[in-house]
């Protein structure tokens, strides 16, 4: 068997309304197994996101700052098209729980009928950040609560400077 053709660059698309600790901890694991990282950040208009397509890449971007091999960019449209026009042929893709699995599977599925060239990697997320979730995080951000557990320093930063009112 031969591995001279392992692709260089993998795709870690998502909503990352707001990227958490989760996130993060994906991003960092396939760095250390892909020359690159795109992080590609959806702007998907059946999700009703709290925080802006621009806070979310700038939040992304704050988070990966200094690892040289990540790059986060925005996009809109079907992700096999994003995949398609970076030359990407491989997905990576975070399971946090059963239901998750269910999830991914159905759409492993669907990308690879539209692109059968596409491998998928499936990280499960690290036990100590399994409970995390954007839509928790969002929660808390609702009701202007400290998200620096949940979610990286950067992040909580401008969670805190943008998206928290405290009178």
């Amino acid at each position: 068997m031969t591995y001279n053709n392992t692709p260089k660059l993998a795709v870690f698309p998502g909503t990352f309304d707001p990227p958490t600790l989760g996130h993060f901890d994906i991003i960092k694991r396939a760095h250390n197994l892909f020359d690159e990282v795109l992080v590609a950040v959806a702007n998907n208009p059946s999700k009703h996101t709290l925080i802006s397509l621009e806070d979310r890449i700038e939040m992304m971007k704050a988070a990966t700052f200094g690892m040289e091999r990540v790059k986060v960019e925005g996009f809109s449209g079907l992700l096999v098209d994003f995949l398609k026009d970076h030359g990407a042929r491989v997905l990576v893709r975070g399971v946090r729980t059963v239901a998750d699995y269910d999830y991914e599977i159905q759409l492993t599925g669907m990308y690879r009928t539209m692109m059968p060239e596409l491998e998928i990697v499936m990280f499960p997320t690290s036990g100590n950040l399994s409970f995390i979730s954007s839509t928790l995080v969002r929660e808390v951000i609702i009701h202007q609560g400290d998200t620096s557990s949940f979610v990286p320093p950067a992040v909580a930063s401008i969670i805190n400077r943008k998206y928290l009112h405290k009178s």
